[in-house]
């Protein structure tokens, strides 16, 4: 069967980044462009003490594989605390949030399903960059991308 979608190849240090709040940078190794729309592949490299606002995803699956840290995780009223090597799957519909529990820059990967999560975070980035974002052009932001803005970040 022929395909449209093309080969990608990488090095350790490529690929689309982007930024998503204060020390919280994304580096696209492939997108939903990229996939027909299947899935993004990204690596989010997350600041000390750093993670997104409880949100839930409305047709998205997501799942964080740890690849240098310590993070707590919650993913609907369940929350675990995953070490290098942990793994987590966030079903749509569940509202989730991770957290680096650690005094140092960590890395996850985060896979989404169907794909599509690059333009959120263009978008995203230059609204949060600052640190003092304005809460409705974030929520408005999350809603024009499928999601919904829930609470704060996790505390430790």
């Amino acid at each position: 069967m022929p395909t449209t979608l093309r080969p990608k190849f990488l090095d350790s240090n490529d690929g689309l980044r982007l930024e998503s709040g204060p020390g919280r940078d994304l580096v696209f190794k492939v997108t939903g462009d990229e996939t027909g729309g299947a899935f993004d592949y990204f690596v989010v490299e997350v600041a000390p003490h750093g993670g997104p606002p409880l949100h839930v995803h409305h047709t998205q699956e997501e799942t964080i594989h740890v690849l240098a840290g310590r993070f707590k995780v919650r993913v609907g009223d369940e929350e675990a605390v995953l070490e290098q090597g942990g793994f987590a799957f966030m079903p749509s519909g569940l509202p989730h949030a991770f957290l680096n529990l650690t005094d140092e820059p960590a890395e996850i990967v985060i896979v989404y399903t169907p794909g599509g999560g690059a333009p959120f975070y263009a978008e995203l980035g230059p609204l949060t960059r600052n640190g003092t974002p304005d809460r409705a052009e974030v929520a408005a932001c999350f809603e024009r991308h499928g999601m919904s803005l829930l609470g704060p970040p996790l505390s430790p």
